[in-house]
C-alpha cells in the first residue's frame, strides 16, 4: 500500500507501547510491577456500574444524538457551573468516546496547515502529534522543574503572536504532577485576550489535586468565547474502559466538533452516559478515598525514589505520576527506563516520552498497590547504583 505523508506526522502514547512490551516479558514469565500506564487501579464505584447496567437493560444500546444525551449535557453544564463558577448551556457540549477525541477534534476544527499552536512540553504526546498531523506548527513552551514544572511564562508572552492559532494548557499536569497557579493562569489568560486566541484547558486530573483548591482559567473575564474546556470520567471515577468525556466549548465550535462526531465516531455509547450522569450526580466519596490514598502513595513513593541513587524527585502536587529527575546518571532516561524494565522488571516512561525537554526524567505512574510500589523501588535500587556507579566511573 502507499500510505497518505500525512501518516508519517502521527505520533503515539508510548505508555501503551510500553505496556506491551512489559506484556509481553509477563508471558515470558517475568513479573513485571506496571508504573507505566496512567490509570486509576481502582474499580469503577458500584452505583456508576449499576446504572451501566440498568441502562443496558432498559434498552439504551441504540444510536444516540452525535453530541451527547441531552440528560448528560445538562447534567455536565451543572456540574461545570458549581466547579469553575460559570454558566454553560447543553448547546456548549460535546460528549466524545473518551476525552482524547475533544484534543483530536479542536486541533482539526482550528488549526490550518502552518498555523502555530503553544502547547506544554513535556506535555502529553497526542497534543503534539496532533498538531503535526493537521500540517500546524507546533510552538513547546517548557516545564521546568526549578519553576514547579509551570510554564515559561515569559517564553509564552515572546511566542503568542498573530500567528498562533490555539494555546494548550493542562493543570494538574501529566506527566510532571504540576499545577499552574492563579497568577500563572492569569498571564495566559491576558496573551490570550491580547491575540484573540483560543485556549485548550485540559482539566481531566481536576480531581486529584493535593494542595489547595483548583484553579482553572475560566476564572478570568473576557475569554468566554476562547476557552475550551477538555474533561471526562476516565480519572475522577476510575472509567477508563467506559470511553466518556467531553469539551465545553463556544456553541459555534461545538457545531464543528458535533459534525466531526458525525464522521468519525457517529456517537457516544447510551448506555456509558447513563452511567456518567450517576457519576456526577451520585455519591462523591469514593473519589475522595481514592484521591486520599493516591496522596498517600505519592508521599511514599517520593520519598523512596528520593533515596535511589542518581535520582532527586518533586513532590507532585496534583495527577497521580511522580516526574523523578535522573539527570545525575548521565545517559539517556530512554535507557534508563529500559534497563529498569529489563533488569528490574519495573515499567516506566523515559521524560522524552513527552517530548524533547523531558530528556534527563522518568514518569512514573503510583497508581498501583503500596506493596507493589514499595517492591519497585527496592528493585529498582541496585539497576540505579550500577549506573550511578558506571556514570562515575565514565562507562
Amino acid at each position: 500500500m502507499n500510505f497518505a505523508d500525512r501518516m508519517s506526522r502521527l505520533g503515539t502514547e508510548s505508555a501503551f507501547e510500553v505496556l506491551a512490551r512489559a506484556r509481553a516479558l509477563e508471558r515470558q514469565g517475568k513479573e513485571i510491577i506496571h508504573l507505566e500506564i496512567g490509570e486509576p487501579d481502582f474499580d469503577t464505584p458500584t452505583h456508576i456500574r449499576d446504572a451501566g447496567k440498568r441502562a443496558l437493560d432498559d434498552g439504551f444500546t441504540h444510536y444516540g444524538p452525535a453530541a451527547g444525551l441531552p440528560e448528560l449535557r445538562e447534567a455536565i453544564a451543572k456540574d461545570v457551573a458549581a466547579t469553575r463558577n460559570i454558566a454553560v448551556t447543553p448547546d456548549e457540549i460535546v460528549v466524545t468516546p473518551g476525552a482524547k477525541p475533544i484534543m483530536y477534534f479542536v486541533i482539526h476544527a482550528l488549526v490550518n496547515p502552518g498555523d502555530e499552536v503553544i502547547y506544554p512540553n513535556p506535555g502529553f504526546p497526542i497534543y503534539e502529534s496532533v498538531i503535526n498531523f493537521v500540517g500546524g506548527v507546533g510552538v513547546p513552551i517548557p516545564l521546568r522543574e526549578e519553576s514547579g514544572f509551570g510554564f515559561d511564562l515569559d517564553l509564552l508572552e515572546k511566542k503568542a503572536s498573530a500567528k498562533t492559532r490555539l494555546i494548550v494548557i493542562n493543570s494538574p499536569q501529566n506527566p510532571t504532577g504540576g499545577v499552574l497557579e492563579v497568577d500563572q493562569l492569569g498571564r495566559i489568560a491576558d496573551v490570550a485576550r491580547r491575540y484573540r486566541i483560543p485556549v485548550l484547558t485540559d482539566e481531566i486530573y481536576k480531581s486529584f489535586l493535593y494542595d489547595g483548591e483548583f484553579a482553572s482559567i475560566t476564572r478570568f473575564p473576557g475569554l468566554e468565547d476562547l476557552l475550551i474546556i477538555l474533561d471526562g470520567f476516565s480519572k475522577a471515577y476510575a472509567m477508563t474502559g467506559w470511553r466518556l468525556g467531553y469539551g465545553v466549548m463556544p456553541t459555534a465550535l461545538a457545531e464543528h466538533v458535533t459534525r466531526l462526531m458525525v464522521n468519525s465516531n457517529s456517537c457516544t455509547a447510551a448506555f456509558t452516559q447513563l452511567a456518567g450522569i450517576a457519576a456526577l450526580q451520585g455519591d462523591q466519596t469514593p473519589v475522595a478515598t481514592m484521591v486520599a490514598e493516591f496522596k498517600r502513595r505519592r508521599d511514599l513513593v517520593v520519598a523512596g525514589l528520593n533515596q535511589l541513587p542518581g535520582v532527586s524527585c518533586r513532590l507532585p502536587r496534583g495527577a497521580f505520576y511522580a516526574f523523578p529527575n535522573v539527570k545525575a546518571l548521565k545517559r539517556p532516561s530512554s535507557e534508563v527506563a529500559e534497563a529498569l524494565l529489563q533488569e528490574a522488571g519495573v515499567a516506566t516512561l523515559a521524560g522524552t516520552a513527552f517530548g524533547e525537554h523531558g530528556e534527563g526524567y522518568l514518569r512514573l505512574s503510583y497508581a498501583n498497590s503500596e506493596a507493589n510500589l514499595r517492591k519497585a523501588l527496592d528493585r529498582m535500587r541496585p539497576v540505579l547504583a550500577r549506573l550511578a556507579g558506571a556514570s562515575l566511573t565514565g562507562s
